[in-house]
């Protein structure tokens, strides 16, 4: 059976182009970047081309790129930084963030190091920008403002400049977890208001293990990782060599086609909103869809019967990958707190599907049919 693979927002395969760049530091190639000699000073140099590629291509210094193990780190990294060095008391988050802020926001709170609240949501799944103004001016202390740029369940992209602006006019410090976005859009990180940013290469045909954090010139943080100097002092620990070489590798591919490959993703995301509507009765979707939304993400709301109830399974067993969520917590069967957090209707099943450049009309098609046998 051939599998059909619609959960590139999960993960996704590794392109053929970013491996053969990883293997020769993965076999030749394999001195330690700390030592002195020819073979640390090879991958040091390796190291250093990556980080600026990714500053290149990300509009930012390479001073400003500090390589991690994911996305999950890097918004530790932020968080943490934002409390414990530039004085923020105070963090605004939404009830729809990635659980690598909302935990790490939590436990803080929970610890009285800092207090937090969220921002209101519209009916659509966007955040009040009137309620994020209003709460920051109530706030004499200084605030950290955590809120993604787009949501990696519903696709909902948050309007990055003006939440900026909004943060800057209370000296807010802005964190936005980027990871859905860096190699899916382009990034002006110098234009953009944001003091700190995440990416993790895998969700753009990368390597798992690596990814970024952007700190913004302006700000100086203290390490969080203790040991060696690396990361210019910033994360001690031996650097993941061809995790770093792959980050930069798969950034550089999805740069120089995310035009065309934006284009045709978009009409595959299209063509299977038409196809849905077609020809399953009561199909609805979860967020802005056809509006400010990411290409890659279709969050699908069925309607709830004994047969879709088990529809994820029921996709497994017929070779289908799709996801109820976020796949970092797919193991805990509690639903979605996102779609808990914008349409909590319990008559209403929902699936995402996210897509990628190696996804076919075909397998839309294939997926929508055996869609019309199990509901």
């Amino acid at each position: 059976m051939n599998r059909i693979y619609f959960d590139n927002a999960a993960t996704t395969p590794l392109a053929p182009e970013v491996l053969d760049a990883m293997m020769p530091y993965m076999t030749t190639h394999f001195g330690n970047p700390s030592s002195v000699y020819s073979y640390g000073r090879e991958t040091r140099l390796a190291i250093e081309n990556a980080r600026k590629t990714v500053a290149r291509i990300l509009q930012a210094n390479p001073g400003e790129i500090f390589f991690t193990s994911g996305g999950t780190e890097s918004d530790n990294m932020a968080i943490t930084s934002a409390i414990r060095d530039l004085g923020c008391r105070h963090i605004i988050t939404s009830p729809i963030e990635h659980h690598a802020v909302l935990h790490t926001v939590e436990q803080l709170d929970h610890h009285d190091e800092v207090t937090s609240s969220y921002v209101k949501l519209l009916p659509d799944g966007h955040i009040d920008p009137d309620d994020l103004e209003m709460q920051l001016a109530a706030h004499s202390e200084r605030c950290l403002v955590s809120l993604m740029h787009a949501n990696n369940e519903i696709g909902n992209l948050l309007d990055i400049q003006a939440t900026g602006d909004i943060c800057k006019k209370y000296n807010a410090i802005f964190h936005s977890d980027t990871v859905q976005t860096i190699g899916h859009y382009k990034m002006d990180l110098r234009k953009n208001p944001v003091h700190f940013a995440t990416a993790a290469s895998h969700k753009f045909h990368g390597p798992k293990g690596v990814g970024i954090i952007y700190i913004n010139d302006n700000i100086k943080v203290n390490p969080v990782v203790f040991g060696g100097g690396q990361e210019r002092n910033m994360r001690a620990g031996t650097e993941n060599l061809y995790g770093i070489v792959g980050f930069a590798k798969a950034l550089e591919l999805a740069d120089a086609a995310m035009e065309q490959d934006s284009a045709y993703i978009r009409s595959l995301k299209e063509y299977m909103i038409a196809q849905l509507e077609k020809h399953i009765a009561g199909v609805a979707f979860n967020g802005d869809y056809k509006g400010q939304s990411l290409y890659t993400v279709l969050n699908v709301s069925f309607p709830k019967t004994e047969k879709s109830e088990m529809i994820l399974f029921s996709l497994d067993m017929q070779g289908v990958c799709a996801s109820g969520g976020s796949a970092c917590s797919s193991g805990a069967d509690i639903g979605s707190h996102v779609i808990r957090a914008i349409n909590n209707n319990p008559n209403r099943v929902p699936v995402r599907f996210s897509f990628s450049k190696y996804n076919t009309m075909a397998e839309v098609d294939a997926v929508v049919e055996k869609l019309q046998q199990l509901i």
